[in-house]
């Protein structure tokens, strides 16, 4: 295979420090030859790391995209509102793209994405990076097998994790829908895109309830200040003091999320960023609105059903799934790497236990890169591909229509009527 060639636009936490790792631990097969990003500091750092010469080096994706094709593929790697214009701009240029998720919040901006691929005939991969995690993998085919005979119901469950819930959605980018999406867009588009591809079938009616309960300004303690550092005297009995998660919690430094504080991980950078930024803020004096807890409930066309929960309020960031069948059942724990298949007539038991990566929602990011890279590379067809992205991303909104308007939402009426 030919080496793959690529731009880069938004170079954060996902596409600067995640999915562009695939060119350094792949240097024959995917190379990033030029970057747009707006922060002076991070374009500098990015461009040194990928050997990106100083014309290479841009400010804006309009810069970029306005130049005549210079690679075989753009990832784009943005906040969720500023995905539209860049995907677009890069299909019309004639490259490859692998957008991260979600698509966007706006639902007629998701369709024209997908009308867009196309129309171009270029391929439009979404990072539903779920699909390529073994463990999922792993159930996608023990169903395909009919080990459990006909499946009848999931269970799916998100445990965001308390501190990931309040890094990323009370302090942090997704906090505001206004801003970015709703939390079962931002969120849980993953377990939608799961839930589509396990059931094997379109979506028929969805239901949803939820609510942003807990991360409000009248749970706050007496006298919380709005910022951690300000002297907070709640602070050795708060799970959420700041200076604690990001100095001591193994998860940011491991999973790259003090790197959102400051580009330098070192204690006084991280302290001097918290003390007037916004991963600083007391999680109950913030401008957050999206919820803390969801629930949805989903009718495939095939009579699968599925209920899906997602709860800040776990110790662990993990996903747990249960599917029932006709002959048997399958229970899942995701970071445990952990699958229990049990047979009804026998009565036997079969543990699977999965190698899996701790980083990288248990190695999925870079089988995902690998599958792009391969598409781009090869002409090889994806786990994936626009149209099932717009599915799962509209079952997403049609959930929230119903959390918001507190309504079944008849599926195939929502999507016509966005078609219109």
């Amino acid at each position: 295979m030919k080496q793959v060639t690529c731009i880069l636009i938004g170079a954060g936490l996902r596409g600067g420090y995640v999915y562009s790792q695939y060119a350094l631990d792949h240097p024959n097969e995917f190379k990033v030859v030029a970057v747009a990003e707006p922060d002076p500091e991070r374009r500098e750092a990015f461009s040194k790391k990928h050997n990106i010469t100083q014309g290479m080096q841009f400010e804006s994706y309009k810069e970029i995209l306005k130049r005549d094709k210079i690679a075989d593929c753009a990832m784009i790697c943005t906040q969720d509102r500023m995905h539209y214009e860049p995907v677009v701009m890069a299909l019309e240029k004639g490259y490859h793209v692998l957008c991260e998720k979600p698509m966007s919040p706006d639902k007629e901006e998701i369709i024209k994405m997908g009308m867009m691929a196309k129309q171009y005939d270029r391929i439009l991969s979404v990072c539903h990076v779920l699909r390529y995690s073994p463990f999922f993998s792993k159930i996608k085919s023990l169903l395909d097998e009919k080990k459990i005979g006909q499946l009848m119901t999931i269970q799916h469950i998100e445990e965001v994790g308390y501190w990931h819930h309040a890094h990323s959605f009370v302090r942090g980018n997704w906090r505001n829908e206004k801003e970015s999406s709703p939390m079962i867009l931002q969120k849980c588009c993953h377990d939608m895109d799961i839930l589509l591809w396990l059931a094997d079938s379109s979506c028929n009616k969805i239901n949803s309830f939820g609510r942003l309960t807990y991360f409000s300004e009248e749970n706050a303690p007496e006298g919380a200040p709005e910022y951690c550092m300000d002297g907070c005297s709640h602070r050795d009995e708060c799970p959420f003091y700041a200076p604690r998660f990001y100095l001591k919690h193994s998860k940011a430094v491991e999973d790259g999320l003090v790197y959102a504080v400051t580009d330098y991980a070192d204690s006084e950078h991280i302290l001097d960023a918290l003390k007037t930024g916004p991963y600083g803020r007391c999680v109950f004096h913030s401008d957050n609105t999206v919820v803390d807890h969801q629930t949805v409930e989903i009718e495939f066309e095939n009579q699968v059903t599925a209920s899906f929960l997602m709860t800040a309020f776990t110790n662990q960031c993990a996903r747990r799934i249960r599917l029932m069948g006709t002959k048997g059942e399958i229970k899942g724990d995701m970071e445990a790497g952990i699958i229990e298949v049990t047979e009804f007539v026998s009565g036997t038991k079969e543990i699977i236990k999965l190698h899996t990566p701790t980083k990288g929602h248990s190695g999925s990011d870079m089988s995902m890169m690998k599958d792009f890279v391969r598409m781009v590379g090869e002409g090889k067809k994806g786990k994936t591909n626009a149209d099932i992205s717009v599915e799962s991303h509209l079952m997403a909104l049609a959930a929230e229509e119903s959390r918001v308007n507190e309504a079944v939402v008849n599926f195939k009426q929502y999507t016509r009527q966005n078609a219109e």
